[in-house]
């Protein structure tokens, strides 16, 4: 009887081994997918961050179709189907999301396209600019007689 008592202990507790190794390894599994899926009610966090009351659910759901034994893949098609591409923090290159994927870098191309326009355009504003003959004589006459220029128009030295 306690041979028999024993061995039921031994096996007890083996089992619970078994389990707590299976439970980890379903555990990783959900973890490795809740980063891969964005929680619905936050911003830019995925259900691994997130601890809102909807990301907990979504990842007990995820959990309920690994134990069941769907795929990682057959549990991310099936958010999709209910939740759209949002879910995903990697959406597919589709026509719905070329945007998304190439939207910064068509506004990274479009603001330096503006920046060197601007900036051409102000270095031909700020360019300095040519006297003709006659304007240059008139300088060069002022420079040489200051008074001669005020004489007339009101602005004599007092």
């Amino acid at each position: 009887m306690r041979n028999l008592l024993f061995f039921l202990l031994i096996f007890a507790f083996g089992l619970a081994r078994v389990q707590a190794a299976d439970d980890a390894a379903l555990d990783q599994r959900v973890q490795r997918l809740a980063e891969e899926l964005r929680c619905l009610v936050c911003q830019n966090q995925s259900l691994a961050d997130s601890h809102a009351d909807l990301a907990v659910d979504l990842k007990n759901q995820v959990r309920e179709k690994l134990r069941q034994g769907a795929s990682e893949q057959d549990v991310i098609n099936y958010m999709t189907e209910r939740y759209g591409d949002f879910v995903l923090y990697r959406p597919p290159m589709k026509a719905t999301t070329l945007l998304l994927w190439f939207g910064p870098g068509l506004l990274l191309i479009g603001g330096l396209i503006a920046l060197f326009m601007r900036l051409r355009r102000r270095a031909s504003i700020a360019a300095e600019p040519q006297l003709t003959s006659a304007e240059r004589a008139r300088a060069a006459a002022l420079l040489d007689n200051p008074d001669k220029g005020t004489e007339g128009n009101g602005m004599e030295h007092r």
